[in-house]
């Protein structure tokens, strides 16, 4: 059998182009990175060719200029593209990153939302200037409801959804998001996400259904049927419905390591077996597109990697409809960079998704065409696809979107019978990994302690890709009928002639007859996600206190554990009587109480029914022994089994900061607190109080949040700098192709002289930004000040050593916390 490189069809294309300037050839993969398409199954594309599509398709293309097919291989976001620029460049698509929205509001309204893409489909049709006037198509991530939205319905993110083992439930879940998502205008969701997660150091492995290729395979063309409704059977938008993307090919969820955007080590078998298996149910039922991962397999990227997108994707598999890139992945592609990636195109990618370097990859492009050096029989072959599919999904007879059917009936959001949908994947989700037999459910009348610090939070327990990118920066104000686990807890225990009391750390005047302690991870999304090891960061791991003090006290315990994956959190399971896993149950924190509790007649309202998606480690060492296997689950009329403590040491180093550098005025390991002139004089702090540069700077402690949570510095002359240096550089390049932010809590106790610069330094040196606006922050008061990592890109992202230097001329400020992130206060722009 021979191996292939190279897609026979692109070198076809090369040699038919008759271009001036040789055609630049795929990249050839190394040996290691070499497919057999032979191996690969041949799923059945379910739309026939049809002749009339084609004829269309082709009269297209002979009256598009270029300009309009490059144009229509490009995707922008809307934080960086207008109307106008889309009109101008022919552009084929738009997209809403996680942090982008109409006018820059994250929280705007759903009319808001349909207002502009009403705008960008007019813009597209105007034929004005003597073009074809192709519609544009909008791309959002909604991937677990419209979550971009405020007032959707949530559902549980794709983990929990694992552990409900319930094809059905998928597809009518995917029905009620796409009627959501056509409320607000658009027609492509990044969804449903078909990874197969193997290492759960990985920050986006609830995205996964579960680590078990055959139970996403279930899952996939199910909710492809929900997005898209039923091939042949009438267009995408002549019915209640939106295209689907799945997403990421491929083996994102098999990096080293856990690894977000890494490499997949691993062989052909393993990628087609386990991460492969998903994509034929998925090409089965029609999916229209695949976005590719910006990771790689065996040391090549994916979207530069024509083997597997031409020759196993398009061909073998029979995948017909278009290829998208992840955000910039392009730029990963070995010889590119974000402005030009020809390398892309030729391997098989039909659309760059380049949210804000679209201008730079047009220009590019552009002439990459003109020149031959790209051919134009494959460009042609892209804008095809494209075209295929817009026709295919009824764009060009569809209208404005606010004329199509469902727009602008905004009581469809969080509508009632999808919000039922969602309480019932909770309820469907949860799994019972502890129950001494007599705690669970509790008792109808009983009066309940709720404590942790998560109980009333629907952000939390929404976690990432809610609202704003990270899911972080929202409160329940920003969720109007959804309902935090404490209200639904609240409200089930009153209906049982019970009494509910919310007590964040545990405290109490009239004893309980039983305690909740909610507890878990924060929201978070790709990059942020990342772990070192299975644990919750220590600043989540104070609710074990409470479960420890409340059993001491002679309280039964019930410990809720809101994750997007298994992590070693044995102190709990010892301390509780019953321990449940919520996962990340969304909007609907209802559907917790309808399984907790008693109904007032006495009797069990709901049984658990999930089962573990992934196994449950023993250890925090993610290639450590299985506590819990893949599949265990308890439910209520199980025998109650005798506990044998566990062990609670974590069987690892405590060293993941996070992305954290300074908490609570402190240095996290392996970063130091240094005070220098900025030349030779520099003092490392470690203890308080503290002097540096002759006396000339004060270190003291002061309070924030807790006693002596930040650090003072009293700068009387200066300049001086206050650093943190990383004895051990970190690569920050993928974060700086994000949205992420370099945040300092910082408070201004005094005026500031001289000029206030924030400075990073990396492998190729030391980038400054001016941070003027830190004098006009309100004295006395905390605020959260931010630079965008994209500022310091010049100092060489892949090897950061200090990621942190303030430098002011004089005065007082406090700083208590200095930490990547996606939301401040103030966020001082490039410039």
């Amino acid at each position: 059998m021979r191996a292939t490189t190279v897609g026979a069809g692109l070198a076809a294309m090369a040699m038919s182009a008759m271009a001036q300037v040789a055609p630049m050839q795929p990249p050839v993969t190394p040996p290691e990175s070499t497919v057999h398409p032979e191996i690969w199954p041949s799923p059945k594309w379910p739309f026939p060719t049809d002749a009339a599509t084609e004829k269309r398709i082709a009269d297209l293309l002979k009256r598009m200029t270029v300009e309009e097919k490059v144009g229509q291989v490009i995707q922008a976001d809307i934080s960086a593209v207008t109307p106008a620029d889309a009109r101008k460049y022919h552009l084929g698509s738009i997209l809403n990153g996680g942090n982008s929205a109409p006018g820059g509001d994250e929280f705007a309204p759903a009319q808001k939302w349909l207002e502009l893409a009403d705008a960008f489909y007019a813009a597209s049709v105007d034929k004005s200037g003597g073009g074809v006037g192709i519609p544009i198509i909008w791309g959002t991530d909604a991937v677990h409801g419209h979550s971009n939205i405020v007032g959707a319905t949530l559902f549980p993110h794709n983990i929990g959804l694992g552990a409900a083992r319930d094809p059905d439930l998928i597809e009518r879940i995917g029905a009620a998001t796409a009627k959501e998502i056509r409320v607000t205008g658009m027609e492509w969701t990044f969804a449903p996400t078909i990874t197969v997660p193997q290492d759960f150091r990985w920050g986006r492995a609830y995205e996964g259904y579960s680590s078990d290729p055959a139970i996403v395979s279930s899952y996939a063309g199910r909710m492809i049927k929900g997005l898209q409704g039923v091939p042949g059977q009438g267009t995408v938008l002549s019915g209640p419905h939106v295209i689907a993307s799945t997403k990421h090919f491929i083996a994102d969820g098999g990096t080293f390591e856990g690894r977000d955007q890494g490499d997949a080590r691993i062989s052909e078998t393993e990628l087609r077996d386990i991460h492969g298996a998903p994509y034929v149910p998925a090409i089965e039922a029609g999916v229209e597109t695949v976005m590719t991962s910006f990771s790689s397999w065996n040391g090549v990227k994916i979207a530069g990697h024509p083997g597997l997108v031409t020759d196993v994707l398009k061909k073998r598999m029979n995948f017909g409809g278009f290829v998208v890139t992840d955000w910039n992945a392009h730029g990963q592609v070995a010889g590119c960079t974000n402005a030009s990636c020809p390398q892309a195109l030729l391997s098989g990618i039909d659309m760059y998704m380049a949210p804000d370097t679209w201008r730079d990859i047009y220009t590019s492009l552009l002439a990459q065409v003109k020149s031959g050096q790209v051919p134009m029989v494959r460009l042609d072959d892209a804008v095809a696809r494209i075209l295929r599919v817009k026709m295919r999904m009824g764009l060009f007879e569809a209208g404005k979107p606010s004329s199509r059917p469902l727009a602008g009936q905004y009581a469809l959001l969080g509508a009632a019978d999808h919000r039922a949908i969602a309480r019932e994947a909770v309820r469907k989700s949860m799994v019972l990994l502890k129950n001494n037999g007599s705690i669970l459910p509790i008792k109808a009348g009983a009066n309940v302690l709720v404590a942790g610090d998560g109980a009333d939070d629907i952000g939390r327990q929404s976690g990432g890709w809610t609202l704003t990118w990270q899911g972080t920066g929202v409160d329940n104000s920003k969720f109007p009928g959804a309902t935090s686990i404490w209200k639904g807890i609240e409200a089930g225990v009153a209906a049982t002639g019970g009494t509910a009391t919310y007590s964040p750390d545990g405290s109490w005047r009239g004893k309980p007859d039983v305690a909740i302690v909610v507890f878990g991870e924060t929201p978070y999304a790709e990059f942020q996600g990342d772990l070192k090891t299975l644990q919750l960061r220590p600043e989540l791991r104070k609710p074990f206190e409470t479960m420890q003090k409340l059993k001491a006290q002679g309280i039964p315990v019930v410990a809720l554990m809101i994750t997007g994956r298994p992590l070693f959190v044995n102190p709990a399971l010892n301390a509780a009587d019953a321990f449940v896993v919520a996962w990340l149950p969304g909007s609907e924190g209802a559907g917790v109480a309808d399984v907790l509790l008693q109904r007032k007649d006495r009797r069990a309202a709901y049984d658990f029914t999930g089962k573990l998606p992934v196994a449950w480690p023993l250890t925090a060492d993610a290639r450590g022994p299985t506590l819990f296997k893949l599949g265990y689950g308890l439910s209520l009329a199980d025998a109650p089994v005798a506990w044998k403590p566990l062990s609670e040491d974590p069987g690892v180093k405590d060293s993941d900061g996070g992305g954290t550098f300074l908490d609570r005025g402190s240095p996290v390991a392996p970063v130091s607190l240094y005070v220098t002139d900025g030349k030779a004089d520099s003092t490392r702090i470690s203890t308080m109080p503290a002097t540096a540069l002759g006396g000339k700077v004060q270190i003291t402690a002061t309070d924030h949040i807790v006693q002596e949570g930040a650090r003072r510095f009293d700068v009387q002359q200066g300049p001086a700098v206050i650093e943190l240096a990383n004895l051990d550089p970190m690569d920050l390049t993928r974060e700086t192709n994000g949205d992420v932010l370099l945040v300092m809590t910082v408070r201004r106790d005094s005026a500031l002289t001289g000029p206030i610069t924030l400075s990073l330094t990396g492998a190729s040196g030391t980038a400054t930004v001016p941070l003027g606006d830190a004098k006009k922050t309100p004295q006395g008061q905390w605020a959260r000040v931010a630079v965008p990592l994209k500022c310091f890109a010049s100092a060489g992202m892949a090897a950061v050593g200090k990621p942190f230097a303030l430098t002011i001329g004089s005065g007082t400020f406090s700083l208590a916390r200095v930490a990547l992130g996606t939301d401040a206060d103030v966020t001082v722009p490039c410039k």
